[in-house]
């Protein structure tokens, strides 16, 4: 595994993204502090990595302007303007679907705020992902979203799709299936894809990976 990361930093690297490696969960908030100014204003993108590291209860400390879309008693539509608000943000916190060792970013969204901020909006955006997210190439990442982080967010989500009963995206069972093929249910979590490849902002995007499992 440790030379499959040190490439994949490497690669980071070369797509002008910045990245860091910790050995444990535990050391993910330190670093943040030294990479997120005070008074900054903070969006997140909905992640289970988020919640496992202590994220939004960091962000919640009073050193930075968080909005918060998991504020306690918000009604949809206040938790939408939330989240429109954090794509203006000065730094967007979220995890990323996979992420391969060619140092490309793959994310699959629902709502599709999450991958918005990856492409445009927020001054610096910093992905935190645990050692278990990192695939070969954008083929196993799409597999990966469709055998892995689907099923098990939509079980989180309570979202009735296929794959939360199966355990896999219903398009595995046809031949040939496509990154965008999928159940056509109204709650459908995979609707945008984003490959994040290249950048031309260098060092805007900085990913933390954790030599630990986090997440879906």
């Amino acid at each position: 595994m440790q030379q499959i990361i040190e490439k994949t930093v490497q690669n980071l690297i070369k797509n002008n993204m910045k990245p860091f490696v910790v050995d444990k969960k535990d050391d993910i908030l330190p670093l943040l502090k030294t990479l997120i100014p005070k008074g900054s204003t903070v969006g997140v993108g909905g992640s289970v990595t988020l919640d496992e590291v202590g994220v939004i209860d960091f962000l919640r400390s009073g050193d930075y302007d968080f909005y918060d879309r998991y504020k306690q008693g918000l009604t949809r539509e206040q938790a939408v303007k939330i989240m429109k608000q954090a794509l203006t943000a000065d730094c967007f916190i979220t995890s990323s679907n996979a992420v391969t060792e060619g140092g490309a970013l793959y994310n699959v969204d629902g709502n599709g705020n999450r991958v918005a901020a990856f492409v445009y909006g927020p001054d610096s955006v910093i992905v935190i992902i645990g050692a278990n997210k990192i695939v070969e190439n954008v083929d196993a990442a799409i597999k990966r979203v469709k055998q892995i982080a689907a099923p098990n967010n939509c079980k989180r989500l309570n979202v009735p799709s296929p794959c939360s009963k199966t355990g896999q995206c219903v398009s595995l069972a046809g031949e040939n299936p496509q990154m965008c093929d999928g159940c056509s249910i109204d709650g459908r979590i995979c609707c945008s894809y984003l490959v994040s490849g290249f950048q031309r902002h260098k060092d805007r995007i900085k990913v933390i990976i954790c030599k630990e499992n986090m997440g879906y």
